[in-house]
């Protein structure tokens, strides 16, 4: 049977998580499926998988049941497909937040970060500059070891350990920079768009004149353009490890990448 991977996050007020984390517990148990739901007073972020009736069933669930308010009614899902269930159990827990940043003025359910699309980042990657001719930086927000799996060519590299490490290190970074950065388009990414979201807000409350975050994350770059500027694979936090630029299973690990390099 064909597994159906989910990842979907949305910033929206909870002002009660735990009063939703038996519900969604139980209705997950009931559908087999298997995975992670963050709950917090700022949104929900979740990995699930399953088959094809259960996961659509559990998004129709999340999208219309009343329990909820209309909540999740639009839910942006990036889609991954397995042979093997990647997770062992179905976990959902409270956070304090669905990503930790520890920046308190960061509130991203009060709006959407701004943002640009696979297809429109693409052609300009390809031009070399965005439309309006401003240079780009692309800004990988996620964890070291992550990039070490794959990232976009001549992507900024902070190299944190954790994300809550970002608001200190692209601080420093902007603060070092010689030409300064704030004739560039900076262009936030990360695997699926929740860290990069924070971290453009981040960036437009330092002062940055043109941040945006890629819609959707690398997993939404992959499904609608392909590897295209792409180097490596994705790692995902998952038993599958890493994906290619197709969405499967790359079959590779941190491992046979640092190989990889060492012979090159």
């Amino acid at each position: 049977m064909q597994i159906v991977n989910i990842a979907a996050y949305k910033f929206v007020g909870i002002p009660d998580p735990a009063a939703w984390q038996p519900v969604l517990k139980e209705r997950c148990d009931a559908l087999c499926l298997k995975g992670t739901v963050l709950l917090a007073t700022e949104g929900i972020n979740l990995f699930l998988a399953g088959s094809r009736d259960a996961i659509d069933g559990f998004l129709k669930f999340l999208q219309t049941d009343e329990f909820f308010g209309g909540r999740f009614a639009v839910l942006e899902v990036k889609e991954s497909f397995s042979t093997n269930q990647p997770f062992r159990k179905m976990v959902v827990r409270i956070a304090a937040e669905i990503i930790t940043m520890r920046h308190p003025m960061i509130q991203p359910e009060s709006r959407r970060a701004p943002h640009v699309d696979a297809h429109t980042l693409k052609k300009w990657l390809d031009q070399g500059r965005d439309d309006e001719g401003r240079e780009l930086i692309l800004l990988d927000t996620r964890n070291d070891f992550e990039v070490e799996m794959g990232t976009f060519e001549n992507a900024l590299d902070l190299h944190i350990e954790k994300f809550s490490d970002f608001p200190d290190a692209i601080s420093s970074t902007m603060d070092k920079a010689v030409n300064g950065l704030n004739d560039k388009t900076i262009v936030s990414f990360c695997t699926g768009g929740i860290r990069c979201e924070k971290a453009a807000l981040y960036l437009e409350e330092k002062g940055h004149p043109k941040v945006l975050q890629l819609d959707g994350g690398i997993l939404r770059y992959f499904e609608e353009v392909g590897g295209a500027h792409w180097q490596g694979e994705c790692f995902v936090f998952d038993e599958r490890v890493s994906l290619d630029p197709g969405l499967k299973a790359s079959g590779k690990t941190l491992a046979d990448r640092r190989e990889k390099k060492a012979k090159s």
